[in-house]
C-alpha cells in the first residue's frame, strides 16, 4: 500500500522562493509507485495544500490534514523541502514530533543548533573541528565595532547568524567597511556573526545515512567568478560561480575532508541529507568548517542533486532512500 507524504514548502523568509524551486525537484522524483504526494505550502499567509485543479484549502494544524476529493488525508510522513525559518531552524520538526508524524531530516534540536551559526561553530569547534575565529553581535546590546577592528584580523565576513542563501552577507576588507555590513546583516537577522576569513579552496558536501552507515557523496569544489567578491546569493543562484563536481583534488586531501564530514555529522547527531561547507586552508592542512545546511538545495542544478547524479544514482533512488528512513 503507498505511502502519503506530505511535501511541505514554503516559508516565512527570503529563502522562500528557493524552497518552491527545491521542491518542484522534490515532487517530480518522488516515486508515484510509492507514495501518493501532497505538497503542503506554509507561508505567512496560512498553511495551503493546492489540488491539480487549483483549489486551495488549508491545513487542519490539529492533527496537519487536509480535505483531498471529499475525504480527509493524513500522512505516514513529511518530505521537508522548505530553507530558512520555519522548516529548517527546529520549528517545525518540533509541531511533527508533537503529532507524531515523522519526517525527512534533522530533529529538532539539530535543526536548531545547526540554523545558529555561532552555536554550530561552537560545538564544532569544541569537539576538535577547525574553525575561523568569530565574534557575535546582538541588536540592543551591540554598541561599536571597537571588539572585531582589534579582536579579528581582516578580510572578514559579516552575515545574518540565523539564515542561509549568503542573504544579508557581505565580505568587509577594512574596519572602515564594517558598519555598513553590519547595518545590512541586521536587517536581516538580529543576530550578526563576524568571522574570520579562511583562504583557500571552498568545497561543500553533501552527506546523509542509510540503513545505519554514513554515506559522502562525491566532493563539488565551488569556485566564484571574478567579477563577484565572493559566493554569495548572485554566485549560488544566478550562474555567477562554476561548481566542479566531483572536484578535481588530490585524494590525500579529499579524504580529509570526507573524514570531517563524517565527524561532523556524528557530532550533531545528523538526520537525513545535509551539506556541510568548508575551506581546505593549504597552509594548516586541514578543512575548516564554515556551516551546515540541514535542508541542502533540491533544484535540478543544485550541489547536492549533482552529487547524486556523480554517485551514479538517480534523485528517484536518493529521495526513495530518503523517505524510507522515516519508517
Amino acid at each position: 500500500m503507498k505511502k502519503n507524504i506530505a511535501l511541505v514548502t514554503g516559508g516565512f523568509s527570503g529563502e522562500a522562493v528557493i524552497s518552491y524551486r527545491s521542491a518542484r525537484t522534490i515532487d517530480s522524483h518522488l516515486d508515484r509507485n510509492l507514495f501518493d504526494v501532497y505538497t503542503i505550502d506554509i507561508n505567512k499567509d496560512g498553511w495551503f495544500y493546492t489540488d491539480k485543479e487549483g483549489d486551495k484549502t488549508a491545513v487542519d494544524k490539529n492533527d496537519f490534514s487536509i480535505t483531498a476529493g471529499g475525504q480527509k488525508v493524513t500522512f505516514d510522513a513529511v518530505f521537508i523541502g522548505m530553507h530558512g525559518t520555519p522548516g529548517e531552524d527546529g520549528k517545525l520538526q518540533g509541531y511533527f514530533d508533537t503529532l507524531g508524524i515523522p519526517y525527512t531530516g534533522c530533529d529538532a534540536a539539530t535543526s536548531a543548533l545547526t540554523f545558529n551559526k555561532r552555536y554550530a561553530v561552537s560545538v564544532a569547534g569544541n569537539s576538535g573541528i577547525a574553525v575561523s575565529k568569530s565574534v557575535l553581535l546582538i541588536k540592543g546590546v551591540f554598541e561599536n565595532t571597537d571588539e572585531i577592528r582589534y579582536g579579528l584580523k581582516f578580510p572578514v565576513f559579516v552575515k545574518p547568524n540565523n539564515g542561509g542563501s549568503s542573504i544579508g552577507m557581505s565580505k568587509v576588507n577594512t574596519p572602515e567597511e564594517l558598519d555598513t555590513a553590519i547595518e545590512k546583516a541586521f536587517k536581516e537577522d538580529n543576530q550578526v556573526l563576524v568571522e574570520e576569513m579562511v583562504s583557500g579552496r571552498e568545497f561543500t558536501v553533501g552527506v546523509f545515512r542509510s540503513k545505519g552507515n554514513i554515506i559522502v557523496l562525491p566532493i563539488t569544489e565551488v569556485i566564484a567568478h571574478d567579477d563577484v567578491p565572493f559566493f554569495d546569493f548572485v554566485a549560488k543562484y544566478e550562474g555567477k560561480s562554476t561548481e566542479v563536481t566531483p572536484a578535481e583534488v588530490d585524494e590525500v586531501i579529499a579524504d580529509k575532508v570526507r573524514d570531517v564530514a563524517k565527524k561532523i555529522y556524528a557530532v550533531f547527531n545528523c538526520r537525513g541529507v545535509v551539506r556541510i561547507d568548508f575551506i581546505y586552508n593549504e597552509e594548516a592542512g586541514k578543512p575548516f568548517m564554515l556551516e551546515i545546511n540541514t535542508v541542502p538545495g533540491q533544484s535540478e542544478a543544485s550541489v547536492v542533486p549533482q552529487q547524486v547524479r556523480a554517485l551514479g544514482w538517480s534523485l528517484d533512488e536518493f529521495y526513495t532512500k530518503l523517505v524510507m528512513e522515516c519508517f
